[in-house]
């Protein structure tokens, strides 16, 4: 077996009838499966043993020249059953993109060995990610090597020029592992979607898997993986979207086990964040929520953090800090806290003087894209930025509502809420966030247009209830009740107060400004 190394393949040959038959012979007299690699210039690169049913590759790390380039490395390995290529065969094909895959099986001495192949194909979601030729002789395959490698990658390169040019989003699949069927979590993936969506990524197919807990290593099993990166190779998705969250463990293990980028739940929320801030308050308090998640995942040679920068869940003011040493990023960490606490003194101070003049506050609050900068512009006729995604405001913008007989108030329009907001995120904001301690009153804007109204109704409460803000006197207000169909859905929330706005429709307002002068003046008189 180690003079194997020393045999040379014509590099226009895919194998020859004598290295065939000396690897089935050799299989043969140890009863199991003999494997080597071999590269484009016909030179034996490895060579392994297995059992009697499969073969355990060696780890020969994940470097690839691109997308259009293949593995450099063809399998030649043997069967004891038949020639047929097997499951396992095909995966290992598709999972580290080798050249080739080639099965030998030779029943006894004398007899002809016969060879089976496969090879992959350009991503195509009406087919298989690879291409499987018939049983045959081995002195019968008379395949140029080259030949078919260059075109298979000229095949691949245009393909993925293709794709470029063809879509502004990067392609991914989204993997969701939940305790319930795919109906109930049809809410969550929605919104995963959106979330996706918002930060440039296009959700080519979801995958669910419905178990108890998740997977201690892999989230979804190592069967599921590999059939998932499989299907990722068939339809061209670059990205691997989890939710919920992985752990650092799970993190490390899936990002080693595959060359795609690997994102959760928490990393496009921070990635969205990144995108969104403007201010150099925002940018800190992004910078110290990407450093909380990423400081357990700086270990050696973790490629989940360094594969993505530059890209999705690695943009923004901290991408270039995601590979520091653990004991810089906790240094920089303990300086943007002082800096944020600063900017929480100075937040203080605003709000002190506010009190002094007895201007009230009132704070819009709700879950993300719910339409509150659209409302803060409708009612004091600004020009907030307002786009149709999730968190397309993160810096909370204040302006004065002025009513009549000299009144006024301070009208704040804050970061949209999320369910299971992470944690890191809701403490980096929490300067942010202090903006509703002192409100005199909440408006809790509900998007009522958007399925799963209910849902984040409740969200928001919790989150609210979570940060001691249960108390403060709040109106409950439905936005964009104008996209409601004839029989709508019940609304959430109490009923007593039926603010029913569009908040594009500064007419169906007028019910809310006179609740809200009723609260802040009438009622205070009163008392």
């Amino acid at each position: 077996m180690a003079r194997l190394y020393h045999r040379k393949i014509p590099t226009r040959q895919i194998v020859t009838n004598e290295l065939a038959q000396t690897l089935c012979q050799l299989s043969r007299s140890i009863g199991r499966q003999v494997g080597i690699f071999v590269n484009r210039r016909g030179q034996v690169d490895s060579v392994f043993v297995g059992d009697a049913v499969r073969l355990e590759l060696p780890d020969f790390g994940r470097q690839r020249a691109g997308r259009s380039r293949f593995r450099g490395l063809r399998l030649i390995h043997t069967h004891l059953d038949d020639g047929s290529l097997t499951s396992d065969d095909l995966t290992d094909l598709a999972l580290l993109r080798l050249d080739l895959v080639v099965a030998l099986h030779q029943e006894t001495e004398g007899q002809p060995v016969v060879v089976q192949y496969a090879h992959l194909e350009p991503p195509n979601a009406r087919s298989e990610p690879y291409r499987v030729e018939p049983v045959l002789p081995v002195h019968r395959l008379d395949v140029d090597f080259i030949e078919l490698i260059t075109l298979l990658e000229n095949e691949f390169g245009a393909a993925a020029r293709t794709q470029a040019t063809g879509r502004d989003e990067q392609p991914a699949i989204l993997v969701c592992v939940t305790s319930v069927s795919r109906n109930a979590a049809q809410d969550r993936i929605a919104e995963m979607r959106e979330l996706a969506r918002t930060a440039g990524i296009a959700i080519l197919e979801v995958i669910h898997q419905r178990r108890a807990k998740p997977d201690p290593r892999f989230a979804v099993g190592r069967g599921k993986l590999e059939d998932i990166l499989v299907r990722a190779m068939q339809i061209g998705a670059e990205y691997l979207l989890f939710d919920p969250d992985l752990t650092p463990t799970q993190a490390r293990a899936v990002s080693n086990f595959t060359d795609h980028k690997v994102l959760d739940r928490t990393m496009l929320i921070l990635d969205i964040f990144a995108q969104r801030a403007t201010s150099r308050e925002g940018k800190l308090q992004v910078e110290l929520a990407q450093l909380r998640y990423s400081l357990p995942r700086l270990v050696a040679k973790n490629t989940m953090m360094s594969r993505l920068m530059g890209g999705i869940g690695g943009r923004g003011p901290g991408e270039t800090k995601l590979e520091i040493n653990r004991r810089r990023a906790r240094d920089r960490l303990s300086r943007l806290e002082r800096e944020i606490d600063k900017i929480s003194q100075r937040r203080s101070l605003t709000r002190q003087r506010r009190q002094r003049r007895k201007i009230p506050v009132v704070a819009i609050v709700g879950y993300t894209n719910a339409g509150k900068s659209t409302l803060l512009n409708t009612l004091t006729s600004s020009k907030v930025f307002t786009e149709d995604k999730l968190f397309a405001t993160l810096d909370p913008t204040t302006r004065r509502l002025r009513f009549p007989r000299e009144r006024e108030l301070v009208l704040t329009d804050t970061v949209g809420f999320i369910r299971e907001l992470p944690e890191d995120l809701a403490r980096a904001f929490r300067a942010t966030l202090e903006e509703l301690e002192d409100a005199n009153l909440l408006l809790h804007l509900v998007d009522v247009a958007t399925p799963g109204s209910s849902e984040r109704f409740d969200a928001v409460e919790r989150i609210l209830g979570d940060m001691g803000l249960g108390n403060i006197e709040r109106l409950v207000v439905y936005n964009k009740i104008d996209r409601i169909k004839d029989n709508p859905a019940p609304l959430p929330g109490p009923q007593r107060e039926p603010f029913r706005i569009s908040a594009l429709r500064p007419e169906t307002c007028r019910p809310l400004l006179k609740a809200i002068e009723q609260r802040l003046w009438t009622r205070s008189r009163k008392s």
